[in-house]
């Protein structure tokens, strides 16, 4: 996939994560794509760590918004520890 793929498909996965987890949140443009691809790394290497995906298999829409979700409730409990 080529660099503007991987900001597109980071753009979309991180606006669907954002929205199935409503919340305050790293908020704009860049962003939500650096959620949506990390979101999209992790979804792979979890798929991959439980045998769903090969080595060279892509990264399915579902474990991509899956890892970004996981990676905003982990940004969440980073960041509210520094609240207290």
């Amino acid at each position: 996939m080529s660099i503007i793929g991987w900001i597109v498909f980071g753009l979309i996965v991180g606006v669907v994560g954002k929205i199935l987890m409503p919340g305050k949140d790293p908020g704009g443009f860049f962003a939500t794509v650096a959620i949506g691809i990390i979101g999209a790394l992790f979804g792979g290497m979890l798929g991959r760590m439980v045998g769903m995906y090969g080595q060279d298999d892509p990264v399915g829409f579902v474990m991509a918004v899956i890892g970004a979700i996981l990676f905003l409730w982990l940004y969440r409990v980073i960041t509210r520890r520094g609240d207290t």
